[in-house]
């Protein structure tokens, strides 16, 4: 059952604190993109804006890439377009949790949403019924000063420090496979991401870009709501079916929110189903005692 988190700490700090690993595994990644973007010809100035503007590693390591290499900027805005896509599905799932806020503050949050602050705060909304929409964008905040202080330091020091870029890629890869493992609760999302894994393999050599990713996820994510949909559909209860059975999650993260609210509503069946068969044997009984007087 998730533990109510009882802190004396100014709010704000204690949202630093939850935020303080996201923001350091931050700060070596946006070293080396700011360098990579100095390399791809930004200034200091261009390589922060670029930094706040579009706030994605993936999509920032693109740019600086496809820039290295002269591609048009057309096929650079298709890009980063089809990768950027995603959010609209991560944004999604957490719209449950904001649907009382202003579309001022939407705006606010859906532009300094990233991957990983996503998985923080959908892992709080989910386990921490105190988590709040205000704490889930200082998350944001906080991940962006960390993210933008990185690139900036590095397009400053880009001119003087060289690194292998090699170890980027296998930093960002470590990371979103993180994120999946974060992601997969049950059999059919465990499924569903080597479903996805399978189909990016097939488009990438397909497509021959990493606009085959894309693809690839889309599809895999339409064939998981499909399978889920039909499992609710047609199951009576869902939620102990093969497919979406959930697994064997760490003790503090084990039931969320929603697993509590089906918890006692479950309860709340069974102990509605008892009083009936305990006033239906009852009834019976009294029947039965009528029956014998009558006889008598």
């Amino acid at each position: 059952m998730a533990k109510k988190v009882e802190t004396t700490d100014p709010r704000w700090l204690y949202v630093l604190g939850i935020s303080m690993p996201l923001c350091l595994s931050y700060i070596p990644i946006g070293l080396a993109c700011g360098i990579l973007l100095h390399a791809a010809g930004f200034n200091f100035v261009m390589a922060l804006l670029v930094s706040i503007v579009v706030f994605s590693g993936g999509a920032q390591f693109l740019i600086a890439s496809l820039l290295m290499v002269n591609a048009p900027l057309a096929s650079i805005i298709i890009m980063l377009f089809f990768l950027e896509l995603r959010y609209a599905l991560l944004g999604s799932s957490l719209s449950k949790y904001l649907s009382n806020e202003t579309h001022r503050f939407i705006l606010l949050f859906s532009a300094s949403m990233n991957d990983e602050n996503y998985a923080i705060n959908y892992l709080k909304f989910a386990t921490d019924k105190n988590w709040t929409p205000q704490d889930a964008l200082m998350v944001e905040h906080y991940s962006l000063i960390a993210w933008a202080s990185g690139n900036l330091v590095g397009a400053l020091i880009g001119s003087a420090v060289s690194i292998d870029l090699e170890i980027v890629d296998f930093a960002l890869t470590a990371l979103f496979l993180y994120m999946i493992v974060m992601q997969v609760q049950s059999n059919l999302t465990f499924l569903m991401a080597l479903l996805s894994a399978v189909l990016s393999l097939v488009f990438l050599t397909w497509t021959k870009s990493t606009l085959g990713i894309v693809l690839a996820t889309v599809l895999a994510s339409l064939c998981g709501f499909y399978i889920e949909s039909r499992v609710r559909k047609h199951s009576a209860d869902p939620n102990h079916t093969l497919l979406l059975r959930k697994f064997v999650r760490p003790e503090n993260t084990r039931d969320t929110i929603e697993d509590e609210q089906a918890k006692r509503e479950l309860r709340e069946r069974q102990q509605q189903k008892g009083s009936k068969d305990e006033l239906g044997s009852k009834q019976l009984a009294s029947h039965e005692d009528d029956g014998g007087h009558d006889n008598a």
